[in-house]
């Protein structure tokens, strides 16, 4: 029978796990101390030399069992300093790219990397430079991207003065205040991510055919939401068509937030508006500021998290996952009420 090899830590203590050394020389040396072991009897034991076990019983004189724990050697100094991390954090939050001359707005570490260089003079791979990132508490995300033409002193002014006396008006008229917006899902509109292996794009197979609904919804601060489905598309006809959909069978005047959209301004619209002032109002949400109306999140909702993960045939089953989505929306009230709670739209429910 062939005997078993023997461990190599066994004649070689420093392939020993540093936190089991630490306790084999605690043991040693209590072994020494209060066992009455000599140093001698110990090493032999152990297969320790006889040096090592009189070196623990220094260190234990000098700084007790802690002296006896394994000590980390401290390490070249760090190539990325405080300073550094400090001054990566704020350019990462409060800046982009372009302003480094570079043609996207949107930071890699790669990026970084080139900007610690030139600002610092340190050379670090685009890995280092991802580790300091997350010790930052730093992430990296799928931007908001906002308007270049948006007038951020315009929706300031919507958010500090405007909505605020609308909100005023609405109790003044005892109406409901609700927020409409528009879109269209395609049948080669795709999201989502599967499993595969790396480095291989897994492949899913989906209808080549083309075919397009055009959605009208309206989400309110009672979690309530609206819609109607087309398959032309929006006009002033179809928008006054959804309107009266809205007052159908409604108590309280109706104040709307909607964009600025033609049909919206349309002289149909208007006059329709007009004729039934009593019931409705429409008011217009600031230019180019998609991310304050909480309507908008309904096609998160209803595109990105179905119909985009669905395999649809077809425009005649895409309009049944349309209206089963949609109805599968409306009775969740309380995701429809979170939709007002993001950074971005909870002016709506702040009075």
């Amino acid at each position: 029978m062939k005997p078993t090899p023997k461990p190599r830590w066994l004649s070689d203590a420093r392939l020993i796990p540093d936190e089991v050394m630490s306790y084999l020389r605690k043991i040693a040396v209590h072994a020494v101390k209060e066992d009455g072991f000599s140093p001698e009897d110990v090493s032999a034991l152990l297969g320790i030399s006889r040096s090592s076990v009189y070196a623990w019983l220094k260190r234990f004189k000098h700084a007790g069992y802690d002296g006896l724990d394994t000590k980390k050697a401290p390490g070249a100094e760090p190539v990325v300093t405080e300073t550094m991390d400090a001054w990566l954090k704020q350019t990462v939050l409060e800046t982009t790219p372009e302003a480094f001359g570079y043609e996207t707005p949107l930071w890699t570490c790669a990026l970084l990397a080139e900007v610690l260089a030139d600002r610092f003079s340190v050379v670090v791979g685009g890995a280092a430079v991802n580790e300091h990132l997350h010790h930052l508490g730093l992430s990296c995300q799928k931007p908001s991207y906002r308007a270049l033409e948006q007038d951020q002193d315009a929706v300031e002014h919507f958010v500090n003065e405007t909505f605020p006396k609308l909100q005023r008006l609405a109790k003044k008229l005892d109406a409901e205040i609700g927020f409409e917006d528009e879109a269209a899902v395609d049948l080669r509109n795709r999201s989502g991510k599967t499993w595969g292996a790396r480095g291989i794009s897994p492949k899913v197979a989906v209808s080549g055919q083309r075919g397009r609904l055009n959605i009208l919804s309206m989400v309110s601060t009672r979690g309530e939401l609206r819609y109607h489905v087309t398959p032309g598309r929006v006009d002033s006809d179809v928008y006054i068509d959804f309107l009266k959909q809205l007052l159908k069978g409604r108590t309280r005047a109706l104040i709307l937030l909607v964009d600025r959209a033609s049909f919206h301004r349309s002289k149909k619209v208007r006059t329709f508006v007009a004729h039934n002032r009593h019931r409705l109002r429409l008011k217009l949400l600031p230019a180019y500021s998609p991310e304050r109306n909480p309507d908008e999140h309904v096609w998160e909702e209803i595109k990105d998290k179905k119909l985009g993960r669905q395999s649809i045939k077809n425009k005649r089953e895409m309009q049944q996952r349309v209206q089963s989505a949609l109805r599968s929306l409306q009775q969740r009230t309380q995701r429809i009420l979170s939709f007002f709670n993001l950074p971005e739209t909870k002016y709506a429910i702040e009075c």
